[in-house]
């Protein structure tokens, strides 16, 4: 397979970017120290947003489990009477045969075939629905990148052309507490003190993450809808993956910032090979480099290893900041 990889170095101050389900930042032990982490699942869902922004046109896809609500609105803006009660029986079907999952990945094209064959009234809707799920992925290259898995339905799944790593720190990470207090703005000269008292757990850290795209994946996954923008997809999808940022507590700790290193590598065949193992041993300051300074020498050092040790002739290699984004992505792309 055709691969692109992503190796990015992201530094950021007090935050919380991915919780637990006890409200404290994700963390993990490797190298035997504890790690802050960010799941994957977070960081895709902020790409896949990010994504959106650039190019609607072809990231249009929604998860949701309200189908029903989707296919309603779709009607109404063909000026089709939802309370009819035909309507009504044959969005309950359509609603009933795909909401068995908790969470469905759908595009908007596909969303109106479904709105179209509750209009028509006379398609069977268990083999039109199979249809419209596998011919109407053409406005949607999140579902071409991201996949989809449909567990009551495998008719209706696709093979996810990006790959992702939970993001983890390159150093030994504690997570830390911020004890807070509120004043009511309308108390009494009488009531001295806080109104409120809470505390919020919180973190900082390079993180090293890793991101590979199956260019061949991808333009099967996208070959039978004849969409001809494939590299307008890679290049937003590139972008994305460099400029988005998990917005959680976006407003009390905001972390928003920018790759300090990214290694991009262009793979005529080859495996997804990841470079988490440069940081198998923290990386600390030392020789009066920070640590994200050295964590992107370890991570050179790491690469150029693996392509001595194993041979590895890689089609592409950039980087930035040697590069710039534009300059990045140019070189990138002419191996699309």
């Amino acid at each position: 397979m055709k691969l692109i990889e992503l190796h990015i170095l992201q530094s950021f101050p007090v935050s919380c970017l991915n919780r637990d389900d006890l409200n404290s930042p994700k963390t993990a032990i490797f190298g035997g120290v504890n790690r802050a982490r960010v799941s994957s699942q977070s960081w895709k869902r902020a790409i896949r947003l990010k994504a959106r922004e650039m190019l609607p046109e072809c990231f249009g896809g929604v998860r949701t489990k309200n189908i029903k609500g989707e296919i309603e609105k779709s009607l109404e803006s063909q000026g089709i009477d939802i309370n009819d009660k035909k309507i009504q029986k044959r969005v309950e079907e359509v609603n009933k045969e795909l909401s068995k999952d908790t969470l469905i990945f759908l595009s908007r094209n596909e969303i109106n075939m479904l709105a179209d064959l509750v209009k028509d009234g006379e398609q069977e809707i268990k083999s039109a629905i199979k249809t419209a799920l596998k011919n109407g992925v053409s406005d949607s290259a999140d579902i071409a990148l991201f996949g989809r898995m449909v567990a009551t339905n495998t008719n209706f799944n696709v093979e996810a052309a990006s790959m992702f790593s939970h993001a983890i720190s390159t150093s030994k990470i504690s997570n830390d507490i911020d004890f807070f207090t509120a004043v009511d703005d309308c108390q009494s000269d009488d009531d001295i003190g806080a109104s409120h008292m809470g505390t919020l757990e919180f973190n900082s850290a390079t993180y090293y993450r890793y991101t590979a795209l199956n260019v061949d994946q991808l333009k099967d996954n996208l070959k039978s809808s004849g969409v001809e923008n494939i590299k307008d997809i890679v290049n937003v999808f590139i972008r994305a993956c460099l400029l988005a940022v998990p917005q959680a507590r976006k407003t009390s700790m905001n972390a928003d910032t920018l790759p300090s290193c990214v290694i991009g590598v262009v793979k005529e065949n080859g495996q997804p090979v990841q470079l988490v193992n440069a940081f198998e041993n923290p990386v600390k300051r030392s020789d009066g480099g920070s640590i994200a300074e050295n964590s992107a020498k370890a991570m050179k050092k790491h690469l150029d290893d693996i392509n001595r040790i194993w041979g590895f002739k890689n089609e592409c290699e950039v980087s930035i900041p040697e590069k710039t984004l534009s300059e990045f992505i140019e070189e990138v792309m002419k191996h699309v």
